[in-house]
């Protein structure tokens, strides 16, 4: 039986390459405000599972695949079995509720992508594991919570500045619930998470 985390990302992969072909299905699931304001309120999920273009696609199920593997067995304790999607899907939804009250009259605002739910598993693995290395673009190693703090402020900037197609604040949100999320469902790992950041060596 496959793992969720390798359904989410054989799911993810078949509505991009299906959306890439079909323009009008793209349109329909891409996050769009005026949309949302008109009742399609699906899109806050299916945003999340169509991408810009093969690089974009490629990088966040690469991430998902290897932390999501890591961290699912965390939540399957929970909602019969499908803890981890559901955690997954409402991360994806959650990060992208700042960006539709600031855009939200907003007609040129177009967002997607799966970020804020990668952006949520990897947190939640930085929780599980902080001195654990992370391979920047696969070849730099990296202590998680280096890596976290990095991407955090970097997020910060980057969003302040501007300019970019890139949905920074869905990346802050999407960590965010994966941290809260997580302590909430696991409230162990909270104190896990301090002594293991005190224990570097351990």
């Amino acid at each position: 039986m496959l793992n969720h985390t390798t359904l989410i990302i054989i799911i993810t992969v078949i509505v991009s390459l299906l959306a890439w072909q079909n323009k009008t299905l793209f349109n329909r699931l891409i996050f769009y405000p005026p949309a949302v304001n008109n009742g399609q309120w699906d899109r806050f999920v299916t945003h999340g599972f169509i991408h810009a273009d093969s690089m974009h696609l490629l990088f966040n199920m690469f991430t998902l695949y290897f932390f999501g593997r890591a961290i699912e067995g965390l939540y399957q304790s929970f909602l019969f079995g499908y803890g981890f999607v559901v955690f997954y899907v409402l991360a994806i939804i959650i990060a992208m509720i700042p960006s539709y009250i600031k855009n939200k009259n907003n007609a040129s605002y177009l967002s997607l992508g799966a970020s804020g739910g990668v952006s949520a598993v990897l947190f939640a693995f930085i929780l599980l594991a902080p001195w654990e290395k992370i391979y920047l673009f696969a070849v730099v190693p990296i202590p998680a919570i280096l890596f976290a703090v990095a991407y955090v402020a970097y997020s910060i900037y980057a969003d302040k500045r501007g300019g970019s197609n890139i949905n920074h604040m869905a990346h802050l949100w999407g960590g965010a619930f994966g941290i809260v999320a997580t302590i909430i469902l696991e409230p162990q790992v909270l104190p896990h998470f301090l002594n293991a950041l005190l224990s570097p060596s351990l």
